[in-house]
């Protein structure tokens, strides 16, 4: 490379390496040394961590409500997933079908995601799931499902799935969205065609969109997986205090950094630093390795249209 090639690289890249350096590396490979120590708190300097090796990984696989929080998050990435992921598809279908007032309908079911999440969550418990008079209670009696208007969405027993279900649906229109351009993209004469041929509305689906849209059906599950792996917000939002009814990893981290607690004694006061740095690393690893499982199930195949 010439020496003006190589100035012209190092004047445009080099700005861009040392952000990098300092806002992604840095913290990421502090981290990672901080999750070896016993620090007392996050502010602590270098001076007061003790060193205890790989202690805070084998504590942190030994926490039975740290094991709880990974079998959440798997409930939470399988069922949600089947559910916001099959939905979105399924409303993206009908809207690019050419469904009479398609651009209210596409804004209608996407409306949920300009909400922040904590308003939204917080809509969901005191007004949607309230016992008395919410909107599922009055729903479910109007129809005459006395069962299931007798539950109690935001009780122990339903909390859990009180709480993904409407993080799911308050998901659907983002990856509605998705499916939707990848639908929108594919030429309209290969459904003129497969319909000259006698293909039906689910042949057309099987045959045509679904296979042609298989990158974005990666992509949509990639994005839902961190989604998942990174659940936070809603997980505090139902149930303040930690418990093993809503805790995942991401708040597990949370309250052993900030040393949340509660009067059950499951989070407890003191705070765990190093054990905090541990579990971030942990769900850092966990997001590289299903990202490498995505893509080796859902290979990139190239098809031309």
């Amino acid at each position: 490379m010439k020496k003006r090639n190589r100035l012209f690289v190092a004047t445009n890249l080099g700005p861009a390496v040392i952000c990098f350096l300092a806002i992604f590396a840095y913290p990421l490979l502090r981290t990672i040394l901080m999750s070896f120590y016993k620090i007392p708190a996050i502010s602590s300097p270098m001076s007061k961590w003790e060193f205890v090796g790989f202690a805070n990984y084998s504590s942190m696989f030994t926490n039975s409500l740290f094991l709880t929080s990974l079998k959440n998050i798997s409930r939470i990435w399988l069922v949600g997933g089947v559910l916001t992921i099959g939905l979105a598809l399924m409303y993206a279908v009908i809207i690019a079908s050419g469904v009479k007032g398609k651009s209210f309908w596409r804004s209608a079911i996407y409306l949920p995601n300009t909400v922040n999440a904590v308003a939204l969550s917080t809509m969901w418990t005191q007004y949607v799931f309230n016992i008395k008079y919410g909107l599922s209670k009055t729903l479910f009696a109007s129809l005459g499902l006395t069962a299931l208007a007798k539950i109690n969405w935001t009780s122990p027993t339903y909390l859990f799935w009180g709480m993904l279900i409407s993080y799911a649906l308050g998901s659907l229109g983002y990856f509605m969205l998705i499916f939707l351009a990848g639908i929108e993209r594919i030429p309209k004469d290969i459904y003129e065609s497969a319909t000259l041929d006698g293909a039906n509305a689910w042949t057309r689906f099987w045959q045509l969109t679904f296979p042609l849209i298989r990158d974005v059906t990666r992509t949509a599950v990639t994005l839902w997986t961190i989604g998942a792996v990174n659940f936070f917000t809603w997980a505090k939002m139902f149930s303040a205090q930690i418990s093993a009814t809503t805790v995942t990893p991401v708040y597990y981290l949370y309250d052993q950094i900030f040393g949340a607690g509660n009067k059950a004694g499951v989070g407890g006061a003191n705070t765990d630093v190093g054990g905090g740095a541990a579990i971030g690393v942990t769900i850092a690893v966990i997001v590289l390795v299903a990202y490498f499982i995505l893509n080796h199930l859902m290979k990139k195949e190239a098809y031309e249209y």
